[in-house]
């Protein structure tokens, strides 16, 4: 019979012959290892949409609102992360952070949105 580990603490292993892990939570703690960098990029962007929505949903308080670049800058917003983009049939393009969105304006302006659902 093949000596088999535990491929997270090595202890050795009782049981089916495909098994891996002695529990689970070697499993997880192992998975959490060879997942980290994934699992840390997507948690990142995913705090910096919430935080862009948080100041979009604060700045606009009536569901559409104008507002300046240093505004929205001096809270951190971060203008490259968005999730997604409309275009209107008149050249418009509205960036939204799921329902809340703005368009850029002349002199700096942003005019927020809110979509509804």
């Amino acid at each position: 019979m093949e000596h088999r580990e535990c491929l997270e603490c090595g202890e050795p292993l009782k049981g089916r012959v495909d098994k891996k892990f002695c529990s689970d939570y070697c499993r997880n703690s192992h998975n959490n290892k060879v997942n980290k960098d994934s699992k840390n990029l997507i948690r990142n962007i995913n705090n910096r949409l919430r935080k862009n929505h948080k100041i979009l949903f604060d700045l606009n308080t009536f569901g559409k609102t104008k507002v300046t670049r240093t505004q929205l800058y001096d809270r951190g917003f971060d203008f490259q992360l968005f999730t997604s983009i409309y275009n209107t049939k008149t050249g418009n393009t509205y960036f939204y952070i799921y329902d809340q969105g703005y368009l850029t304006l002349e002199h700096d302006k942003f005019l927020l949105i809110k979509r509804e659902i």
